[in-house]
């Protein structure tokens, strides 16, 4: 029974995603050790289908920079993505839609840590813009949350 259950639910998660997890690439988060909700953000890449590798950084803005991502759109973390960057609490819906359409761009970002994003979840959800941050460093709006 248990066995049926496992594949019944592991089906259900498949079926849910856009992308199989066969399908998605690995994401690799660079962030501080010390920071909590990016722990939660990963969990959140996870239990959406993605492999999350954790990378432990003592400088999260130079680790931007280097990756490629614009300062402005900065937040706790910075993840790459297939030939992506994820700056912040993106859901994993809009990651999975950037993989499936594959825009020109830098990445997405979720300038700050807006209330109610994944890894910042709270009983007070603040609206929040996802960006699609182009390689000339100008962004536009790619999904509202």
């Amino acid at each position: 029974m248990k066995a049926i259950l496992a594949a019944l639910l592991a089906t259900a998660t498949l079926a849910s995603t856009p992308l199989g997890a066969a399908d998605l690439p690995e994401v690799e988060v660079y962030k501080s050790p010390y920071c909590s909700c990016c722990t939660e953000w990963e969990k959140h890449m996870t239990d959406n289908g993605f492999r999350v590798k954790s990378i432990n950084v003592e400088d999260v803005p130079t680790t931007r920079a280097r990756l490629g991502m614009p300062e402005r759109y900065g937040s706790c973390h910075t993840a790459k993505v297939g030939n992506y960057l994820i700056e912040g609490h993106v859901p994993a819906t809009d990651v999975q839609r950037l993989l499936r359409e594959k825009p020109k761009a830098v990445g997405l970002a979720a300038p700050g840590m807006p209330g109610g994003s994944p890894g910042m979840e709270s009983a007070r959800k603040e609206p929040y813009d996802v960006l699609l941050v182009g390689s000339d460093g100008k962004a536009k709006v790619f999904a509202r949350h």
